[in-house]
């Protein structure tokens, strides 16, 4: 693209909404609002409870806590945007914002595959080969695999964005979303994008395949050894350690198969939006109320510093009434 088509394309667009013309758009602003402050407030705690009790130090804690900053991160991306566009008749978003919105949902919702396929792996050798856990996940690898996961997410933000942003824009910059996904945006351009947006998918695809392989073999290979257990306790133990990973990587790959999988005629702007909000919205206050309300170790460490934070509370009202 020369000079001239930057400059075109330098100018701002207009994002429609989730719903173009709410009828409550009060009501909706309080929705959307609450969804955001509960999973900014239940991934924080998350990342909180983790960081401060030394029994959650542990790899699938430390996978886990990399999750929720990801799910912190996304949710901001998009949410303040929408929420601040509710309350206001400018609903534009620059050249630069767009792209930036791009670039950075298409590295953590890659970084989210690739970090839910190690959790998965994790798993499994916590269930399977419970004596070398500690060797085979030790702190430094699974350091290397957060780096892993957040590169490879980044990897395809760099490869997509860019290409994404130079296509020729016709007049109309109305993007029918509440952020700028690449199918929304890709809609105004003056050229045909065919072959651009069968590249995508397919890289799209290329990307959901190991993180997908690693998921199936693991669980797979975790409900043979579970089968093969006498323990009754070891069976509950193991599916209560494993569900909440299960519950959220259906959620997640659900959304990720209708999004980069189903070809174009299963698709409408009006049906994009509700799975796009779906999991930029709530699926990031979904994760850490599922891994908090399914897991009894994560549960008593927030009861923890719930006593603690009551009995210092009891303390300084018990300082105050001697001294009056």
């Amino acid at each position: 693209m020369g000079m001239e088509g930057l400059l075109q394309n330098s100018t701002n667009f207009v994002l429609t909404g989730l719903i173009t013309h709410p009828a409550f758009p009060g009501l909706l602003f309080a929705i959307v609002f609450s969804i955001f402050v509960v999973a900014i407030t239940a991934n924080v705690l998350m990342i909180l409870l983790i960081h401060v009790d030394s029994r959650l130090h542990t790899p699938m804690y430390f996978l886990l806590s990399q999750l929720s900053i990801m799910d912190t991160i996304y949710i901001c991306i998009t949410v303040p945007k929408m929420l601040q566009d509710l309350l206001s008749k400018d609903k534009t978003i620059s050249f630069l914002g767009c792209a930036l919105q791009i670039f950075l949902y298409l590295t953590l919702i890659g970084g989210e595959f690739f970090l839910l396929g190690l959790m998965a792996y994790d798993r499994y050798v916590a269930v399977c080969d419970p004596l070398r856990y500690p060797l085979l996940m030790n702190r430094r690898l699974c350091l290397f695999m957060v780096l892993g996961s957040w590169a490879g997410g980044s990897l395809d933000g760099f490869m997509l964005t860019p290409v994404t942003m130079r296509f020729p824009f016709c007049s109309s910059r109305e993007i029918n979303h509440f952020f700028c996904e690449i199918p929304a945006v890709l809609r105004l351009s003056c050229t045909d994008t065919s072959l651009y947006e069968t590249l995508m998918y397919a890289c799209c695809v290329l990307m959901l395949l190991p993180p997908l392989s690693v998921i199936s073999v693991s669980y797979t290979r975790i409900l043979l050894t579970v089968h093969r257990m006498n323990s009754a306790e070891g069976r509950r133990k193991a599916f209560a350690t494993c569900s909440s990973h299960v519950t959220v990587v259906s959620m997640f790959y659900g959304a990720a198969f209708y999004t980069n999988v189903l070809p174009h005629s299963y698709h409408t702007p009006e049906r994009d939006k509700v799975v796009s909000a779906f999991y930029t919205i709530l699926t990031p206050m979904l994760n850490p109320l599922i891994y908090s309300l399914r897991n009894q170790e994560v549960a008593a460490a927030l009861r923890k510093v719930l006593g603690r934070c009551g009995s210092s509370q009891s303390i300084r009202v018990g300082t105050v009434i001697r001294k009056d």
